[in-house]
């Protein structure tokens, strides 16, 4: 019977076969804390509320920049023109653990401390409002309190560009 449609067993299966069809573009979220930088290739993300403001970001608990995340108190989101794979490539194939992610790209300190990525098209930092379980990730609620956008954003990268990323953590 897990065949027919619409049954629970088959339900997983058919989740995972329609998000796969979808092509999500994808963010690189930065942080700061205590010292210390992170960032990684975010695709688990959305726009929550339009008044307020809000968007949440959901972050692996096994990433390193989890880690730092938990003790900052602001995220900076960026969207990454598809000419910056080697960005995203950078900051979705490799690990904070063992890496400094910005002494190879460019940056700069950002409103509230957050570092802010030459390469992103347009960007935002949002005040983490508050976190709470999402199954393997945890969410982070976002109330954007700075941040850059242009008229035009052009192509960015999706998921169908890093889909073939080793990442640098597990999910």
């Amino acid at each position: 019977m897990t065949d027919q449609p619409g049954t629970a067993d088959n339900g997983g299966a058919a989740f995972e076969n329609m998000v796969s069809l979808l092509d999500y573009p994808m963010f690189v979220v930065t942080t700061a804390s205590e010292g210390h930088r992170a960032g990684c290739l975010v695709g688990f993300t959305s726009q929550t509320s339009i008044n307020p403001p809000k968007f949440l970001v959901g972050l692996s608990r096994k990433n390193h920049t989890f880690t730092v995340a938990q003790e900052a108190d602001h995220l900076a989101v960026h969207l990454l023109p598809r000419e910056e794979l080697a960005v995203a490539k950078l900051f979705g194939g490799t690990s904070g653990d063992s890496t400094d992610k910005f002494a190879q790209c460019g940056w700069s300190p950002g409103p509230e401390g957050m570092p802010i990525l030459d390469a992103a098209a347009a960007w935002f930092v949002g005040r983490v409002s508050k976190r709470f379980e999402l199954g393997d990730h945890v969410g982070h609620l976002l109330e954007p309190v700075d941040g850059n956008a242009p008229e035009d954003l052009g192509e960015l990268i999706t998921f169908s560009d890093v889909r073939d990323i080793d990442p640098g953590h597990d999910a």
